[in-house]
Parts: structure tokens; sequence; C-alpha cells
């Protein structure tokens, strides 16, 4: 069969389906058009889930009549240039478009209409491409001193075939909302307004740019819950910055929909993300839990190549390696940062419980306790009787007996104790002052603005556990020799992976050597372990080599071991606590990294400040 060469129109249609593969594909193209053109402002306008019209205007630069023309033909862009020797180098882009694909791709496929005013002065001219044809340039009417209006309409009738595999209405509008949320995730100092069939959808003023901007941006995109509960992110290593917010260890989802990792203010989707996310937060949530994560990576353009993929949606690290490790303990040292620190979500929700027929009440407002024994905010307002005279009670969570009393027993007078400065001091700990304990589960602790509910169960594992943790890494991990050392067949290449990490192996108690080629022989195991299947184990860190370059299902396994054996170990539901214990335990807590979840995700404590167990009783 001979070759023939491919006429202009199919090579743009063939190009058009690996740039433009539905419609959220030509928003994002033509959002990034208008952000590297210096847009301040972004209007998009969608109809019919963008197949039968899709609008972007901006306020940027604009073009000229001379570059209307230019800017529909393929390849022909403003962001590459040559250098000094006349090198066009594909390996420092700086912008998100590059390609100069984007609008005669659209163009081929659809009716696009183009329209611009010059930043430097001078009309506004429009310009139409209908299935790959364009007209000429002439002059239109256009709203505002500069920038460029891009309609596109009828997407995909010059290729019916693309349009049987296009779907819902729905589905193709839901994905250029995310499209969208994801570049104004990117790009806090831009404003964005999103209407789908008339209806508006999104509203994002322009914030300041830098942290407190980007949370701003983050809250209305994603909610106020997760800036309540976010940990900042800024780390730098070798001229690699990572920057952004991640969500506590008890603000976590059921899948990996809420992470995102921009590269250079890029949206990119890469494993790289997924991988550091799990093994930084292994220690706090259970495999089918997943982290909130919003990470901002900035590196020389030298050292990632984006023009890995047709649609730029990946990306390739020189070093990644580098980059994986700097998340990963980036990651932890938020995590560490953040202490016992545990979500708000349920203290919010709790809140939600305000009796509605409470607006009768009379309103007592809140005054700080005074130093009077006795003294509260609802005996202030009248309601109560004085305060009893005699001596004062004794000091909180250690004097006072436990919640459960036997019946018939009486607390002497003579128990009580003076007051001390003590005492104040131990209301004003974070984890306040133990008072009760409920159903022999949960301790009741005050602070002086409020309540703290915490499983002791979940806190005394999660305190076991650090403490494993710490001991094994102070020890190395013991191991066991194999009656029988055991041979395992691999790919070769992944036994050559195996082999050269097998001093890192060996720290965590996995001795093995090479056994000719495609096969390892184990002689020991981790003695935590117990009897375990060396087959399986070792083929799983295989495959994490292979994967994420590390041997995370070793040390996962390790944490396993520890966390059943923190669980088994620890302060049961259902024990009698002294108060001593009771105040021993926060204590430990407020000392104790990542004390506010349990091994497993979970929280270990709730709080709930003054203003809302007023609003439970109407007070607010």
């Amino acid at each position: 069969m001979p070759i023939r060469r491919l006429p202009p129109e199919t090579i743009n249609r063939i190009a058009a389906g690996e740039v433009v593969e539905r419609p959220a594909s030509a928003v994002k193209e033509l959002v990034e058009n208008a952000l590297d053109a210096g847009a301040t402002r972004l209007e998009i306008q969608i109809d019919q889930g963008g197949l039968s019209r899709i609008l972007v205007a901006d306020d940027g630069q604009g073009l000229t009549r001379e570059e209307l023309s230019l800017a529909v033909e393929r390849h022909a862009t403003s962001k590459l240039y040559p250098d000094a020797d006349g090198e066009w180098d594909l390996l420092h882009i700086s912008t998100l478009g590059f390609r100069g694909e984007a609008l005669p791709s659209i163009g081929s496929v659809a009716r696009l209409t183009l329209t611009s005013r010059p930043k430097s002065g001078g009309d506004a001219f429009s310009l139409l491409v209908e299935g790959g044809l364009a007209g000429s340039a002439h002059p239109a009417p256009f709203a505002g001193p500069h920038g460029a209006r891009v309609e596109v309409r009828d997407l995909f009738y010059a290729t019916p075939a693309r349009l049987k595999f296009m779907k819902s209405e729905r589905s193709e509008s839901m994905a250029i909302t995310e499209e969208v949320k994801r570049q104004a995730m990117a790009h806090e100092a831009v404003a964005f307004s999103l209407d789908i069939d008339g209806r508006r959808v999104l509203r994002l003023a322009a914030e300041q740019p830098g942290p407190e901007g980007r949370l701003q941006r983050l809250a209305a995109i994603l909610g106020r819950e997760f800036q309540d509960n976010a940990i900042l992110i800024d780390q730098n290593r070798e001229g690699v910055r990572l920057s952004g917010y991640a969500g506590l260890p008890t603000f976590s989802r059921g899948n990996a929909a809420h992470q995102y990792l921009f590269v250079n203010g890029r949206p990119v989707r890469d494993r790289l993300l997924q991988g550091a996310l799990r093994a930084a937060y292994a220690d706090f949530l259970a495999r089918d839990r997943h982290p909130l994560a919003v990470l901002y990576l900035e590196l020389d353009p030298h050292e990632v190549d984006v023009n890995v993929h047709p649609a730029k949606a990946e990306v390739r690290f020189r070093d990644p390696g580098l980059v994986r490790g700097l998340m990963i303990g980036a990651l932890r040292h938020g995590l560490a940062g953040a202490g016992h620190q545990a979500s708000t979500t349920v203290a919010a929700a709790l809140g939600s419980f305000r009796p509605e027929g409470s607006a009768g009440f009379p309103h007592i407002p809140y005054r700080p306790s005074s130093n009077a024994p006795g003294y509260s905010a609802w005996q202030a307002g009248g309601w109560a009787p004085a305060p009893p005279r005699g001596p004062p009670p004794s000091l909180p969570g250690l004097g006072a007996m436990s919640a459960r009393v036997d019946p018939g027993l009486e607390e002497p007078a003579s128990d009580y104790q003076p007051q001390t400065a003590e005492v104040i001091d131990l209301l004003d700990q974070p984890l306040g002052a133990a008072r009760a304990q409920l159903h022999e589960t949960y301790i009741l602790a005050q602070t002086r603005d409020g309540l703290i509910i915490v499983d002791q169960h979940a806190a005394h594992e999660r305190l076991v556990y650090e403490r494993m943790k710490t001991e094994l890494d102070a020890g190395g991990v013991a191991r066991q020799a194999l009656l029988l050392p055991e041979v395992v067949t691999l790919d070769p290449a992944e036994a050559e992976r195996l082999i050269a990490r097998a001093d890192e192996l060996a720290e965590l108690g996995l001795v093995l050597e090479g056994f000719g080629p495609g096969a390892v022989l184990v002689r020991e195991t981790p003695a935590m372990l117990g009897e375990i299947g060396v087959q399986g184990l070792v083929k799983d860190i295989a495959d994490d080599l292979s994967e994420n370059d590390n041997t995370q299902s070793l040390k996962e396994r390790l944490g396993e071991v520890c966390g059943t054996l923190a669980c088994r170990g620890s302060v049961r539901a259902g024990r009698r606590l002294a108060p001593a214990e009771m105040n021993a335990l926060l204590r430990q807590m407020e000392v104790t990294p990542h004390s506010g979840q349990c091994n497993h995700g979970r929280p270990t404590y709730v709080e709930l400040k003054l203003a809302d167990i007023e609003r439970l009783f109407g007070r607010r």
C-alpha cells in the first residue's frame, strides 16, 4: 500500500482528537491561553455541557489583527522563542501553553469565533474558523479596554462520530466545573466566574497572592471545613519548593478525588502525589481512607518535562526521588507540627442540633469564670442562689471521684483540699482538667472556654503506638532467622532492584541476597511479623520499588503490627480510670505527636467550645 501525505484538514482533526477529548479539554486550553496572556479576570459560559456553546472572555493582553490570523494556524505560538544561538528550547517551558495547537484544533472540529482588542491600543477585530477553514479578520465590537473573547459553537459538529463518545450534558458540565476549579486553585490572584446554561455556578473574587489568599480561595472551592482543618505546608530542598495545605488525618475521605498537585502553576495528575500522600499518612489513616491535600510544586523548568502528554496533564521529573522525598518529608513535618490537633467537623455537626423552639428563653451572656469557688456564668445571671459556703472543691480530676460512684458512697469533708495556683493552670492546659468518666469509655475534661470528650482507648492506643515506633527507631528491627532460607522467583529487573536496596531492607529486618538471575534468597525476616508469607511480602516490596522506588510494603506491615500490638496493649473501653489516670492520659496526649487521631484516622477527642454548647441550648 503506497504512503500518502494527509491533507491539512485531516491532520488538524487528528490533533484535535489528542488535544480536545471533550468540552472540558477545550475549556482548559482556552483558560490557559487567557492566563498566559496575563488575565486578571475570567468569565466562562457553557451551554448544554459545552457541546452547544463555550465562551471564555478575559482582560489579558489581547491580539492584534495580524496575530488573530496567526493564532489559528497550527504550531504558531507566542510562548516559545529561540535563544541567542537560535535554538528552540522545549525543556524550559515557563507558560501553561506552548505547542500552538489549541485554537486550530478546536477550530477544525467546531465553529470558533475569536474577538480581541490589544492592550497596546487600536481597534478590536474578529475572526471566524469553521470546520478548519479560517476567514479573514474584520472589525468588531468589543466590551472592555483590552482582552480576548473566544466563542466555540457546535463542538465536534465536523466529526459526528466523536459526539457518540460524549457523556451526558450533566457529566460534561461537571467535568468543566472541576477543570475551572483546578485552574482557580492554581491562580488565586485571578477572578473566575462560571455560568452553565444561564445558571451561576461559580463566582470567585481575586485574592491576594500568597498563603493567606490561597487558603481563602481553597476555602471558597473546597469548603470552610477544609480551611478549619488544613495544615500549612512550606518546605524547600535543593531548589525545589513545596507549599500548600494538607488536611488533618481525622478530616479524610473515602476516595482520592480531593488530592490536587500543581507544578509551576500547572494542574497535573501524577501518581507521585498519591504515593507520597499514602506514605506520609501511613501511620494515621486506614487503607480505605484518603487525605485531602492541595500541593504546589515550584522548581526550575529544566527539572521537569511538561511535553510528555498531548493534553499536558502529566509531567516527568528529572529527579523524581528528590520530589517524592520532599513531599513525604514536608507532609510529615506538617503533621508533626499539628500536634494533638483533631478535626473540627464533629463539634460543628453537634452545633447543628440547636433547638428550634428556644427563641423564648432569656439570653444569659457568657462571662469568664471568677476566682471565687463555685462561680459560674449561669449563677452570675441571677438564675441560681449564691454559691454554698464551705471548703472549696478538691483539685479537679485528682481529688474528685470517678464519674461512676457506688451507691451510698459519700465523699467525706476531710477530703477537701485547698485550691492552688496549679489548679488554675490545669484548666489552661490544651486538653484541660479531667472532670468525669462517661460509660467507662470517655473522659470528660473541662477547659477554660469549653469541654473536651476523649475516647480513652483510641487516645491510649496512639500513645502506645508512638512509643513503640520510637523504640523501634532507636534499636532497629529484631530479626528471626528462617530455618530453611526461602527462594523467591521474580522478574530479573525486580530482583536487581531488591538486591540494590538490600542494606535498607536489612535495617527493616528483611535479609536477602541474590540467588541467580531473577531470584533472591531470603534468610531472615522481621521478628515482629511472626510467621508470614515470605513470597507475598517480597513480591509486594518488589512492586513498590517498581512503582514508587520505596519499600513501603514492609514499612506498612511493620506499622500494622505496631498498631495491632498497641491496640491490644491499650486501655480498653469499659475500664474504670482513676482521676489521676485520666489527667495523666491528657498530659501525655499534649506532648505526644499525632495524638489527635488513633492509628486508623479516627479522632481521639472532640472539643466543644462554650459557644457550641450555648447554641445547643438556644443561648446563641
